[in-house]
C-alpha cells in the first residue's frame, strides 16, 4: 500500500576525524566510522558494521538521494513523487509530496567534533556502543548493531518485574480462596470452575511476564550529552 513518507531513525556525526590523517566519515545510520581511503571517487560508501550506504558526493545530475524508513538509501529522479523500496522485507511505497517528510540525503562530510543531543549507550547484548536519542532513561532501546531489545537503565525492568509478581500472586491467592471457599457450590454449579481457571491463568501469565522483565538485558549509558 502507498504510505506517506516517514522520518528515518535519527543520525548525527559523533566522532572526530582519524588522527592518522586518513579521510573518514560517520555512517549516517549507525554512526560507525567509515574509512574513505581509495573511495573518494565513489558517490556512496557502504558501512562495514550495518551494511547501509552513506553518500559522500552530490547525486548525479537530475537525481536525488532519499532514505527509506528501513534505512535503505534510494537514488531517484528529481521529479519523482512516489518511489518503492526494493528490499524484499520492506517494499514500502514512499510518497514524496510537495512537503517532504523524509529529508533528502545530503553527501556526508568528514566528521567533525559535534555534540549530539543524546546519550551513548553500551548494549547489554553485544557490548557495542550506540547513540540513544531519548532524553529519558527507563525505556526500551533497539541496538542498531545486533538488532536486539534491551532496557536503558535497570529501573524499568525492576519496577515491571515487581508489579507483575505482585499482581500474579494476588490472582493466585484469589484462585486458592475461590477453590477453598466454593467447593460445595462448584459441585452443584460446574461453571464455578471457570472462575478458578481464570484466576490461576491470570496469575500464571503475570508470573511469566515477571520472569521476562527479570531476565531482560540492561544497557547502561556511558555519559549524557544533553
Amino acid at each position: 500500500s502507498s504510505l506517506a513518507a516517514e522520518l528515518p531513525p535519527p543520525y548525527t556525526a559523533i566522532a572526530s576525524p582519524d588522527a592518522s590523517g586518513v579521510p573518514v566519515i560517520n555512517c549516517r545510520v549507525c554512526q560507525s566510522l567509515i574509512n574513505l581511503d581509495g573511495k573518494l571517487h565513489q558517490h556512496v560508501v557502504k558501512c562495514t558494521v550495518c551494511n547501509e550506504a552513506t553518500p559522500i558526493k552530490n547525486p548525479p545530475s537530475g537525481k536525488k538521494y532519499v532514505r527509506c524508513q528501513c534505512n535503505c538509501l534510494l537514488i531517484c529522479k528529481d521529479t519523482s513523487r512516489k518511489i518503492g523500496c526494493p528490499r524484499p522485507n520492506c517494499r514500502r511505497i514512499i510518497t514524496l509530496g510537495p512537503v517532504m517528510l523524509i529529508p533528502e540525503e545530503q553527501p556526508a562530510q568528514p566528521a567533525l567534533p559535534v555534540q549530539p543531543d543524546g546519550t551513548r549507550v553500551v548494549c547489554g547484548h553485544c557490548g557495542n556502543t550506540f547513540l540513544w536519542m531519548e532524553l529519558r532513561f527507563n525505556t526500551l532501546a533497539k541496538c542498531p548493531h545486533c538488532k536486539k531489545i534491551s532496557s536503558v537503565g535497570s529501573a524499568l525492568p525492576r519496577r515491571r518485574c515487581c508489579a507483575y509478581i505482585t499482581i500474579g500472586m494476588i490472582c493466585i491467592f484469589i484462585g486458592v480462596g475461590l477453590t477453598v471457599g466454593t467447593q460445595d457450590f462448584a459441585r452443584r454449579f460446574h461453571a464455578t470452575y471457570v472462575s478458578w481457571a481464570v484466576a490461576y491463568l491470570l496469575g500464571l501469565i503475570c508470573l511469566i511476564r515477571a520472569c521476562y522483565w527479570g531476565a531482560i538485558k540492561v544497557s547502561y549509558p556511558e555519559h549524557s550529552f544533553a
